[in-house]
């Protein structure tokens, strides 16, 4: 069996964000924009690059692209972050929510409130891709930044982590569906599935998926990422960062 090494690419993506000039610099990024059930977790990391070094920076020597890291990674990421930020938002947008306002809008507003949970004091906020309009704080959209960014890839594990999590504690409570393994993405298993037994409650049933074919759909599924709405209006969950 042959090792798989992984290259110490936090140094690079801490450079990204040191060459903002900015001390505190936040990041976002979600997990689940394509999971046919379950949340979408949006999340913030806000990076003090005038006390992150030495020792402090070391546990981030791996971070990367949470796809790009296995599960364990991810998990030895996850605590290395939430050790080093000043600050970490969370805020998971059920599916019920997403049916009702489509999923960019969801996810466009979970990002907002990210950032807004973060700025001030980050003079520098970075977003995994979209741009979030003039009603958020000023932010800078980055193609693929959760690969460039150390501030966005920190985001990047806190989201997929949490929401792996989630579909951990689902899978128990819908056995059924084997959510443990597949994190509410399709895969054929999970299709066959939901083609035998129906959605369960956890289901984005405004996600046009074949395996929905036969059950009756709401009104205005299909179009349902189209609809006007606003995401809720609730606070996000702000967990400090522990030293």
């Amino acid at each position: 069996m042959v090792a798989v090494v992984q290259k110490r690419t936090g140094q690079k993506l801490l450079r990204f964000d040191r060459r903002l000039g900015a001390r505190f610099v936040a990041g976002v990024d979600e997990a689940g924009r394509g999971s046919l059930a379950g949340p979408l977790v949006v999340a913030g990391v806000l990076l003090d690059y005038g006390s992150l070094r030495d020792h402090r920076v070391r546990p981030l020597g791996f971070l990367n692209d949470s796809k790009q890291c296995s599960p364990e990674r991810r998990e030895e990421l996850f605590h290395a972050v939430v050790g080093c930020a000043e600050r970490v938002a969370v805020r998971v947008i059920p599916p019920g929510e997403i049916d009702r306002n489509g999923l960019h809008r969801s996810n466009l507003a979970g990002l907002r409130a990210m950032l807004e949970a973060l700025a001030p004091p980050a003079e520098a906020c970075l977003v995994d891709g979209f741009r979030l309009g003039p009603a958020a704080p000023e932010h800078t959209a980055l193609v693929d930044g959760d690969e460039k960014s150390a501030a966005i890839a920190a985001a990047s594990i806190v989201a997929k982590v949490t929401r792996d999590r989630l579909m951990r504690r689902l899978d128990a409570l819908y056995p059924a569906y084997g959510f443990a393994q597949h994190v509410g993405y399709v895969t054929p298993g999970h299709s066959a599935v939901v083609r035998a037994h129906g959605p369960s409650a956890v289901h984005r049933l405004s996600f046009q998926a074949l395996c929905y074919e036969g059950e009756e759909a709401p009104p205005d599924a299909t179009g349902a990422r189209e609809l006007s709405g606003r995401a809720s209006a609730a606070s996000p969950t702000t967990l400090p960062a522990i030293a």
